[in-house]
């Protein structure tokens, strides 16, 4: 359990990514028709980098731009999380929906139980298990909206399993922070994003080489000139730094737990905009969501008793 004056800084950093994140699902998804997902990628952290870069030395000295011998271990884990993370959610989000992708992100908590089991040994228990299982049942129903057959029409069952593999890179980052305790949260996050933003330029440039991305006009650029000032100030900046702040005071599991209001949020902001759902995926949004609240409660009480 984290000490109180940890428990109040990392909920007030967790509650800032929450608010930065809650709209990106539903911004991205109408953003994509105008500017590709590889482009708005490279944008938004080519942006968000240059601006994590000027905060590090203003905190920190220009010595904290220093990787001591850990780049590759750094480049790596920025690649899979910042490159591999974008590149697979943002052009996943071409083909399912914003409120799904965030049901799917959602799940990053049991994900992180199993990957600390697998990683490290850390077993859960029969509890967590349930409660895992109960989780990923409930986002079957939301993908497939009661009916398996559904999940194969116009794509979405692609979309929804690029932003999974997404999911999945994003807990290896999350993971992969207890590695470098010896480096401040903000330093962490700028070694690591800065490879990640390369990795999304390589990206990039490989789509274009291919035929799978175009270059975006001014125009088309201008004409979301604030959602991308939000996806890089908002989304990488603020978003990232409060994510990593509030694994250093909450930790992993935690962390992600408070992270099951984006869904919430990003459901809400779908139904003022029009969008109606049905039972099976209300069904299915509860049955997540109630699944980890429920194992967060088990887990604070066996600590409790502990």
């Amino acid at each position: 359990m984290s000490s109180p004056p940890h428990l109040v800084r990392g909920l007030g950093w967790v509650l800032v990514s929450v608010l930065c994140w809650v709209p990106l699902f539903p911004l991205a998804k109408r953003a994509l028709p105008i500017v590709d997902a590889f482009a708005l990628g490279s944008v938004r952290y080519s942006i968000g980098a240059a601006l994590f870069v000027a905060l590090l030395v203003l905190l920190e000295g220009r010595q904290a731009l220093r990787y001591e011998g850990r780049f590759l271990q750094a480049a790596l884990y920025g690649v899979i999380g910042i490159t591999g993370f974008n590149v697979l959610v943002w052009y996943g989000l071409n083909f399912t929906r914003p409120e799904h992708a965030a049901i799917i992100m959602g799940i990053q908590t049991p994900l992180t139980a199993l990957a600390l089991w697998w990683t490290r040994g850390v077993r859960p228990a029969g509890f967590t298990l349930a409660c895992i299982t109960l989780a990923f049942a409930g986002v079957l129903l939301v993908v497939t909206q009661g009916d398996p057959a559904r999940a194969f029409q116009g794509g979405a069952l692609l979309g929804d399993l690029l932003v999974f593999l997404g999911a999945l890179c994003w807990v290896t980052y999350t993971i992969a922070s207890a590695r470098f305790t010896s480096w401040s949260p903000i330093r962490f996050t700028v070694l690591t994003c800065l490879p990640g933003a390369v990795g999304l330029l390589a990206a990039n440039a490989a789509a274009l080489a291919a035929g799978g991305a175009v270059v975006p006009t001014a125009h088309a650029l201008g004409s979301i000139a604030w959602q991308i000032a939000y996806f890089a100030v908002g989304t990488v900046v603020l978003g990232v730094l409060g994510f990593n702040f509030s694994v250093k005071y909450l930790g992993p599991l935690n962390t992600m737990l408070m992270l099951n209001l984006v869904p919430v949020g990003v459901f809400a902001i779908e139904a003022a905009l029009g969008r109606s759902f049905g039972a099976a995926e209300i069904a299915g949004a509860a049955l997540v969501i109630g699944a980890l609240v429920a194992n967060n409660l088990y887990l604070r009480r066996a600590s409790a008793r502990g």
